[in-house]
């Protein structure tokens, strides 16, 4: 039985692997049998299209497709991968962290954004290969745990279901977990999703030290005849996380989707030689949240406007 404790007071980790034994998804290690579809109809092929790994700032890399990102974060003591995206990217994201030069094995911990299948729907196979702990918010954690069946997520009943992971450990807002002298703070940011959480820590190169920001998806999506408006509290806690958001120390912002802030693009220029560096922003994760914070007042408007 894979075992994985944590001094919570210290949001320090220490794990222990999962056995490699069985390639039968009903067999993995904290993974039950689920009706899953892959990603949704219709989704872009940009979400299962291979994308070149490379560094974003020193030890930060991205190791995701062309349109879903994964988040390396290494050291030697172990490393910590933000979202696994796709079910069926799986051996994808774990060859692009050995073309890297790392061993999928030394990932200690894997920490999740949302708990829908295009950035959750790995996460099973990459801890069952890794022998990692999955991290995430209390309500990101029972979405995990049910396979992305949560009632309360407003795209549920649309939302593909993926591959349930169990045990996982349930972070704390503002918690910071430490792997080895790795530290993430977790910062919940619920309205996408309930358990939507957005991640942070520093990375150094050259002396220089930068702060890193996951912002999780911020944009008032649902299944057909869900109402936001229809929830103060929902829109309250969605309106907090904009603000949170646009209040963090943010130097170098990715996102889920890595077109929601040009991620790819941008670094695409950096190492076309483009200067100032195109990928270190102070105002990016403060123009993420106004965008996001217009397209909710459009949200709310069009619910409250009478039919036509």
């Amino acid at each position: 039985m894979p075992a994985a404790t944590a001094a919570a007071s210290l949001g320090v980790l220490s794990i222990e692997a999962f056995p490699h034994e069985s390639h039968d998804p009903s067999a993995w290690p904290g993974c039950r049998a689920l009706p899953v579809a892959a990603v949704r109809p219709g989704a872009p092929s940009s979400w299962t299209q291979p994308h070149t790994p490379f560094r974003l700032y020193g030890n930060t890399w991205y190791v995701g497709t062309q349109g879903l990102s994964a988040i390396l974060v290494t050291s030697p003591q172990g490393h910590v991968l933000i979202d696994g995206t796709a079910t069926e990217n799986a051996a994808m994201i774990e060859a692009n962290i050995r073309a890297l030069g790392f061993r999928v094995e030394d990932v200690r911990l894997i920490l999740d954004s949302h708990a829908h299948a295009d950035h959750a729907g790995a996460i099973a196979r990459l801890a069952k290969d890794s022998g990692a702990v999955v991290g995430a918010s209390v309500a990101g954690a029972k979405a995990i745990e049910a396979g992305g069946d949560d009632p309360d997520d407003p795209q549920h009943g649309e939302a593909p279901r993926f591959p349930a992971a169990a045990g996982v450990r349930r972070i704390a807002d503002g918690e910071r977990v430490q792997v080895g002298p790795l530290a993430l703070t977790a910062h919940y940011t619920p309205g996408h999703t309930p358990g939507s959480t957005s991640w942070t820590w520093q990375s150094c190169e050259r002396g220089r030290c930068l702060a890193m920001v996951y912002a999780d998806s911020l944009t008032p999506l649902s299944r057909e005849g869900f109402r936001y408006g229809d929830d103060a509290r929902r829109v309250a806690g969605f309106r907090q996380a904009i603000k949170a958001v646009a209040g963090l120390p943010c130097d170098i912002l990715m996102t889920p989707h890595p077109d929601a802030n040009g991620l790819l693009d941008r670094a695409a220029a950096r190492d076309r030689g483009t200067q100032p560096d195109p990928l270190v922003d102070r105002e990016a994760c403060r123009r993420y949240a106004a965008r996001n914070a217009a397209a909710l007042d459009e949200r709310l408007a069009k619910e409250h406007s009478p039919p036509r």
